[in-house]
């Protein structure tokens, strides 16, 4: 027997159901403009009947938006991005709009291509965390832009942690666990916000006179491997380093073989990472961290790339969030001296 396909209702279908205009339908579904409390009831059955579903696209286009919202990363592989993607969809998703993940890979090709969809109306906005391109690429865009972590400069809100505390901090855990000698490893951005960590730690630390150790990543590698091999280098080059700072997984690969070479942590070589990402405490001993709050960060992400669209609300050029320190094993606990 031949099945018979029911046609799609349109919104004059349900408007004829219910014994309403067509704009009476509208206002409902757009949660815009009064409707009797029986009227709506009416029209709430007449969808339900007969199995409407509206047309978004259709709907989009009278409102001249998409409804999406591009997340510009630079690999989604990396624990921090992976989070931040997370928790930016989801709090772009409780505001009513859609995140479009965009991922780099480190290839400004990549980006000026997902930058574009500004231009082509694609996305209502872009976030982005992927810093290849100049600055003068997203200065000349006319559409809404968020930036995490780097200042391009007026007309581009900036939300980013507090690196030069982060900073402090670390280094000051350093101090008070008597290190002499530390290696860090580093991966500097260019015009990245998080580049003033590196600097803050380097001079405190140097002021005091310890001997910092700088080891340079190229700063768009992401992949495990360029992880491990920069931490196997650091072993072979780095004597009597009994201290290390780096993001997550650069302190934890060297912490990994650094054990396994038999020296002892904390007794022999402290360990403090950057992010304090899951992976953190997934190790034995568990590492002191320099806490990121990513759910923070991608929640005022999105909340200010929503002010922008909506033009309602003033929005901050700048907004910098604290970060905390997470006390593990891989330090002596120390009582800060600062305030951060």
């Amino acid at each position: 027997m031949r099945q018979v396909r029911r046609s799609m209702a349109s919104i004059r279908d349900v408007a004829q159901r219910a014994g309403v205009g067509v704009g009476t339908v509208s206002r409902v579904l757009n949660g815009n403009g009064y409707v009797a409390e029986d009227t709506r009831k009416k029209i709430e059955t007449a969808i339900s009947e007969l199995e409407y579903t509206p047309n978004e696209l259709a709907r989009n286009l009278f409102r001249n938006k998409t409804g999406l919202i591009g997340v510009l990363v630079p690999d989604l592989d990396h624990p921090f991005f992976s989070s931040f993607v997370r928790e930016t969809e989801i709090a772009l998703y409780k505001k009513g709009y859609k995140a479009m993940v965009c991922n780099t890979i480190g290839n400004s090709s990549r980006e000026m291509d997902y930058l574009n969809m500004l231009d082509r109306n694609m996305v209502d906005g872009i976030i982005t965390g992927s810093h290849t391109l100049h600055v003068e690429e997203y200065l000349k865009r006319k559409g809404k832009i968020v930036s995490l972590d780097q200042e391009f400069g007026p007309g581009i809100p900036m939300v980013g942690s507090d690196h030069v505390s982060g900073g402090k901090i670390a280094a000051e855990v350093m101090l008070k666990n008597k290190c002499r000698k530390v290696l860090h490893i580093t991966g500097v951005a260019p015009n990245v916000a998080a580049n003033d960590r590196h600097a803050v730690f380097e001079a405190v630390l140097s002021e005091n006179g310890v001997d910092v150790v700088d080891m340079m990543m190229a700063w768009n590698l992401f992949d495990h491997q360029s992880y491990w091999d920069a931490a196997k280098e650091a072993i072979r080059k780095c004597d009597g380093i009994d201290g290390v700072f780096a993001a997550d997984e650069p302190a934890l690969c060297y912490m990994h073989l650094a054990m396994k070479a038999g020296r002892r942590v904390p007794e022999d070589l402290k360990v403090i990472t950057y992010d304090g990402m899951d992976i953190t405490k997934l190790c034995y001993p568990e590492v002191t961290c320099i806490c990121q709050n990513i759910k923070f960060l991608a929640e005022t992400c999105a909340d200010t790339m929503i002010k922008l669209i909506e033009g309602k609300e003033p929005v901050p050029q700048k907004q910098i969030l604290s970060v905390e320190l997470r006390q593990g094993q891989s330090t002596l606990p120390v009582e800060l001296d600062g305030k951060y």
